[in-house]
């Protein structure tokens, strides 16, 4: 354990089924003096009706909508908005989506304040000027970006996911509500279950893993075990998807504090550059860097395998951390998440490539708890070739 660690988070926080038919209740504290607000979506979140109930508490305030947000949103997609909005006054921004409107929510926020361009941005504490007030709400269970001070940004030339972290980035206010995630389809709820998972167990792992956050990561930990699979095969429980819900959130505190690792290292060279969905990346990669790091972690995975009770508490350690990784492996199976990244063209040829890019994200790398070379990252992404 570090003697000394950091801990921040959203300013606010409000959970509960409907807790969204409630926002204007909490807008004041964000912002006394609201006349103009921008809401940030995409289409299919607008056409499900998802936000009917804000339009209704925003009835005496000018309000501008962008439905823009790609999926991997790239630094063009943010500058193009930014463009959109720039002669525009806003007193709050309103982000309400995945984690990819939350994260453009947030540079939005700091674009609009900041002589800066993304590419200024780009990387740790560099962002200069707070921004305007944010009020995030997640219709998705997985990034956790709603609580992080992080947004990640797609460079398609590059193919790179590059991160902008920042507690600038911070949110004013967040909005839990499990209704808004009841309609998501099957695989989305499997691929942002899987990485809010991803999330809290490379936290609890991490090098830098505290007391703080394996309280976090712990209790993200159980919620997400207990509550995935429901979720997946019965969209509607609304139990299942409050637990997902919360448990994201508490992942996304949990890698506040300690940060993740090495899957995610390895994760975003395939979605920069075969468009492999986040939560997938994660999912597939999870099991084969936790055998990897298995030496270095027996005792925390034996923990978890414990406290999520498939295995005794007696159970030898390299036993129940070994059951452990099998779990993972059950529920990407029961969750109908690939494990052949040959269905998304990656050949052997690309190997080289996709580890030479993981090798350069230093900053997820150096926490995790065994070093990786260029060749133990080519041997993970072989597994995971047909």
């Amino acid at each position: 354990m570090q003697r000394l660690y950091q801990f921040q988070t959203a300013d606010k926080i409000v959970s509960g089924q409907h807790a969204v038919k409630q926002l204007g209740d909490y807008l004041p504290g964000v912002n006394r003096d609201i006349r103009s607000v921008l809401v940030l979506t995409q289409p299919g979140i607008k056409d499900l009706g998802l936000l009917d109930s804000i339009y209704e508490q925003l009835e005496d305030v000018h309000v501008k909508t962008i439905t823009d947000v790609m999926l991997e949103p790239t630094v063009g997609n943010i500058e193009d908005m930014h463009e959109d909005i720039k002669n525009d006054s806003y007193d709050v921004i309103i982000g309400v989506g995945g984690g990819s409107v939350l994260d453009a929510a947030k540079v939005l926020s700091v674009l609009k304040t900041n002589d800066q361009s993304v590419n200024d941005m780009l990387g740790t504490n560099l962002i200069e000027e707070p921004g305007i007030p944010t009020v995030l709400i997640p219709t998705t269970s997985g990034t956790g970006s709603e609580v992080t001070p992080n947004a990640i940004v797609t460079f398609p030339e590059e193919e790179l996911k590059i991160g902008i972290v920042s507690p600038y980035l911070l949110p004013d206010l967040v909005v839990l509500d499990p209704m808004l995630t009841l309609g998501l389809p099957k695989s989305i709820t499997a691929a942002t279950g899987m990485d809010a998972f991803t999330h809290s167990l490379e936290s609890y792992i991490s090098s830098k893993a505290n007391y703080l956050s394996d309280t976090f990561a712990m209790d993200s930990i159980r919620l997400i075990s207990r509550s995935i699979v429901e979720a997946y095969r019965n969209g509607e429980n609304v139990e299942a998807r409050e637990k997902m819900i919360v448990g994201s959130m508490y992942g996304g505190m949990a890698l506040t504090s300690a940060g993740t690792a090495a899957v995610h290292a390895l994760a975003y060279p395939l979605g920069g550059k075969f468009k492999v969905a986040h939560g997938v990346a994660n999912a597939m990669l999870l099991p084969h860097v936790m055998e990897f790091n298995l030496d270095a972690i027996t005792e925390k995975l034996s923990n978890v395998a414990k406290e999520i009770r498939i295995a005794d508490d007696g159970e030898p350690d390299q036993q129940a951390a070994e059951k452990m990784i099998e779990q993972i492996k059950e529920w990407t199976k029961t969750l109908e998440i690939p494990q052949d990244l040959s269905e998304y063209g990656v050949a052997e040829e690309d190997v080289e490539d996709l580890a030479v890019a993981a090798s350069k994200i230093t900053r997820l790398l150096d926490n995790n708890p065994k070093e990786l070379s260029l060749e133990d990252m080519k041997n993970i992404y072989r597994r995971l070739l047909g």
